[in-house]
């Protein structure tokens, strides 16, 4: 395990594309994004990419979004329980950035056209009030540096034919970021038990997954220290006032147009929305 560590580590730190491979690789997955197109995983055509060609694609596709006009109104984690990194085949959790357009209002409408194969999550976020930055964060660190959390559910959906990827293709990909909905209520970190804090998702009424806090990483609040640390690697900090979805509690389920979702969250209210 330290050995594959080393690895990646190594690999986080060198860059094995030209920087106009990173830019036009970029623009493939974002026009995938944009345009709901399904493309094969990067990895197929360019095997020598490192972590930090990936993590650089994803930057560079989130500076083209800046550029145009686009937002970033917060970050999310991905693939944050050990059974979703052992059924996906990859090594350790990873992070996208989330765009304005994602956001989609609590009870609002969800066009299906304008992805690919959406499945959803339920999620804890965290908002910050004071700057964390790594490397060497903390439970206790992000803790103390959260304003408040609040529900929320990620619509994911990898651009990846058959949602078939491996890590590095999957970090280019936004980490298979599309959409986002926030609801319920939000409450102080020290007002809710975070590990046993329990959600029940329903699609059309019946209940389709179940989880508790936990499951992300053995506590949420550890899936934003990661955050940090991996961000702390490339220098960037994550300033106070930052929205952050932790990953996903429950596994993520399939929908399709018509669907109602429905999630519940012990003690902090509920999310729906609709795919039209």
């Amino acid at each position: 395990m330290a050995d594959s560590q080393n690895n990646t580590n190594q690999e986080n730190q060198v860059n094995n594309l030209t920087q106009q491979q990173i830019e036009e690789l970029a623009i493939h997955c974002e026009n995938a994004e944009l345009e709901a197109y399904e493309i094969t995983k990067i990895t197929d055509d360019f095997p020598q990419m490192t972590y930090k060609d990936a993590f650089d694609i994803q930057w560079e596709a989130r500076r083209r979004k800046e550029a145009r006009g686009t937002k970033i109104v917060g970050m999310k984690m991905g693939l944050t329980s050990w059974a979703k990194m052992a059924q996906m085949g990859v090594e350790h959790p990873c992070y996208g950035y989330l765009a304005d357009y994602f956001s989609v209002p609590e009870g609002g409408d969800i066009k299906t056209d304008e992805l690919i194969h959406p499945k959803i999550e339920a999620e804890i976020a965290f908002v910050t009030k004071a700057p964390l930055k790594g490397p060497g964060v903390h439970i206790g660190d992000v803790l103390r540096a959260t304003d408040f959390i609040v529900p929320a559910v990620e619509v994911i959906d990898s651009r990846y034919k058959d949602f078939k990827f491996d890590l590095k293709s999957v970090i280019a990909d936004n980490s298979s970021s599309t959409r986002f909905i926030t609801g319920g209520c939000m409450a102080q970190v020290d007002e809710v038990d975070l590990k046993t804090l329990g959600v029940v998702m329903e699609i059309n009424g019946e209940i389709v997954a179940t989880g508790a806090g936990a499951a992300v990483l053995g506590h949420p609040a550890a899936s934003v220290a990661m955050l940090a640390n991996m961000m702390g690697e490339r220098g960037e900090e994550i300033p106070a006032g930052t929205f952050i979805m932790t990953g996903g509690i429950t596994a993520a389920v399939t929908v399709n147009k018509g669907d109602n979702i429905n999630v519940r969250y012990q003690g902090l209210g509920s999310i729906s929305a609709r795919f039209v």
